[in-house]
């Protein structure tokens, strides 16, 4: 008797950890529970358990898109939230821009993450060379990623038009921004 209630036990346990860990989990389709089918609307619902906070004022006029952001109940900034369309509550998410590091891949890739986490465990499609950042692009999680240029070598800050390879980012180099972009 006393087996089977440990078992018990130890099942719920088991059970709760996988759920709070997949509350976290970055997948190519979703952020936790947030997915790129939720809708405006159901944002409230997705984060119960968080604050969610909507600046539209000036969207009637110009039909810009504001973002929406997550806050944990201890004023943490979690997630920006991009939808796809501005005033339609129906709309789905179009960008999810992760910013507290208890987001995280299976491989453990976070908001925090080094490049070098970021190479050895995805295969990088792209690398764009901007003013200030280089955008790093990996199609396997609908992802991209910033770097500012001051974590690269001095020759690589300040020309645009220098094409940037892989092996020339620092491992070492911070990620500045982690987003997910849903078509």
């Amino acid at each position: 008797m006393k087996n089977i209630f440990v078992l018990i036990i130890a099942a719920i346990v088991l059970v709760g950890c996988s759920q709070s860990s997949d509350l976290n989990l970055i997948t190519k389709n979703s952020i936790g529970l947030l997915t790129n089918t939720t809708q405006v609307q159901q944002l409230q619902e997705t984060f119960s358990n968080d604050s969610i906070v909507k600046f539209i004022g000036g969207d009637e006029f110009n039909g810009a898109i504001n973002d929406i952001e997550v806050f944990d109940k201890s004023g943490v900034k979690l997630l920006e939230v991009t939808p796809k369309q501005s005033l339609d509550s129906t709309s789905t998410i179009k960008m999810v821009k992760i910013i507290d590091e208890r987001f995280s891949t299976s491989k453990g890739l976070t908001a925090k993450s080094t490049f070098n986490t970021l190479s050895d465990n995805y295969e990088i499609s792209d690398i764009q060379n901007t003013i200030r950042d280089i955008i790093i692009t990996v199609k396997e999680l609908n992802a991209f990623f910033t770097i500012d240029k001051k974590e690269l070598p001095a020759e690589l800050r300040f020309d645009m038009n220098i094409k940037i390879d892989a092996l020339q980012i620092p491992n070492t180099a911070k990620i500045k921004g982690f987003y997910l972009q849903w078509q």
